[in-house]
């Protein structure tokens, strides 16, 4: 079969699907089939071959440098005032966290005075982690 040929049958069950797809409420895919004389089987045939077509265009081609294991890294501003209360020098005393998250063997210590921007730009970031 010939690019042209295969071109026009294509278009041909495009047709044909989109009209079976559009069909009454009340009228089944097969009643639908035998009322417009057509095969069951080539209509299934057809329908899968446009399915394949459709989820290879949604699909991103893999790449061979970082199959799936992708990185990603975000930009988090601290605000100056937390920065500080951050960097402690000897002669503070430590001052306990007042949470601690825990997710994949990294441990995030907070405390009373991190900003309510923060803590949610922290909690989104972990939990895409």
């Amino acid at each position: 079969m010939d690019q042209t040929t295969h071109n026009v049958r294509r278009a041909n069950w495009l047709t044909i699907i989109t009209q079976c797809q559009e069909r009454p409420e009340g009228i089944s895919v097969k009643q639908w089939l035998s009322d417009n004389g057509v095969k069951e089987k080539a209509y299934y045939y057809w329908l899968r071959k446009f399915r394949k077509e459709a989820y290879a265009q949604m699909q991103p081609p893999v790449t061979n440098e970082n199959p799936g294991n992708e990185i990603a890294f975000t930009e988090i501003t601290i605000p100056a005032k937390t920065v500080r209360s951050c960097i402690s020098s000897p002669a503070e005393p430590y001052e306990s966290p007042v949470a601690v998250i825990r997710y994949n063997g990294v441990s995030i210590g907070i405390s009373n005075e991190i900003s309510d921007s923060l803590l949610s730009r922290i909690l989104r970031e972990v939990s895409h982690a």
